[in-house]
């Protein structure tokens, strides 16, 4: 598995050497733009408007807009000085806290921690701690130039690192538009729906979950690329659009309810057989 960063991880006066390594990986297909007529991959060059002719790296500096047209400039010098200032290769675990406590809505990317060398019985105790306090670290890291908040967590007896947003990153809900104030809901509403989830309730399971889009392109790709010809599917039934939310509910209910295997039919004994008995 890949090492994506070095550094180590500080509660107190305890230090744990460790290596970060994605937990994750993106599945999606990269599509190229060809040109139409050639067939040719389509360059993208970096043009000036104003000087209409195109502009090299070395040439390209970095600015914030801060107002529509107006610029700061900011020096590379500036920036890999600021970048030193702050970042010291350390995973500074701040708090502990309840994992129960942080909304989904806060996390971001996952990364599997492994101990370096001699870290082993500290990373041990760590993850051992972790588990019986039934805490989660709460700490701070530099990568790739940006400070993120994280929280620190044992995942199948490996130390986890869920980089999450800061408390201004995320967006007020309140702000959502067109969202009731109110439920205007009956109480048969409210338990017609809560049947539905009940009959809907399983364990979660991953593994049964799959990206069917993406198997359908990939199967796309594969048959253009072979030649074979590409058989269209079967286009499900469009739904029907039912406006009263007892009926979609009461439809929706009889959709998943288990079907009764038919029993069994008594196979009939002939009226000659009866009387010999």
């Amino acid at each position: 598995m890949h090492t994506i960063w070095k550094g180590s991880i500080s509660f107190g006066l305890v230090n744990i050497p460790i290596k970060l390594h994605s937990a994750t990986e993106d599945k999606d297909i990269k599509l190229r733009n060809l040109h139409k007529e050639c067939h040719s991959p389509i360059k993208y060059e970096k043009v000036c408007p104003v000087c209409d002719m195109e502009v090299k790296a070395e040439e390209i500096v970095k600015a914030y807009e801060y107002t529509k047209g107006k610029f700061v400039v900011l020096d590379d010098e500036d920036l890999e000085k600021l970048k030193k200032e702050k970042e010291d290769k350390a995973v500074e675990i701040i708090d502990f806290v309840k994992m129960e406590q942080i909304d989904p809505i806060y996390f971001d990317r996952t990364y599997y921690m492994s101990p370096g060398d001699g870290g082993g019985k500290a990373y041990s105790l760590l993850r051992k701690a972790l588990e019986e306090s039934e805490k989660v670290g709460l700490a701070k890291i530099i990568i790739r130039s940006k400070e993120q908040l994280a929280v620190l967590r044992v995942y199948e007896n490996t130390l986890v690192m869920e980089t999450i947003h800061y408390p201004d990153e995320v967006r007020k809900a309140g702000d959502v538009p067109n969202v009731p104030a109110e439920d205007k809901v009956t109480k048969k509403e409210i338990d017609t729906a809560i049947l539905l989830i009940d009959q809907l309730t399983t364990d979660f399971e991953p593994e049964k979950y799959t990206d069917e889009y993406r198997t359908a392109l990939l199967e796309l790709i594969e048959s253009k690329r072979t030649g074979k010809e590409i058989v269209t599917p079967v286009e499900k039934a469009p739904a029907t659009n039912v406006t009263d939310l007892m009926a979609a509910l009461q439809a929706s209910i009889d959709k998943t309810k288990p079907k009764k295997t038919p029993a069994a039919k008594k196979k009939r004994v002939p009226a000659k057989a009866k009387k010999e008995a």
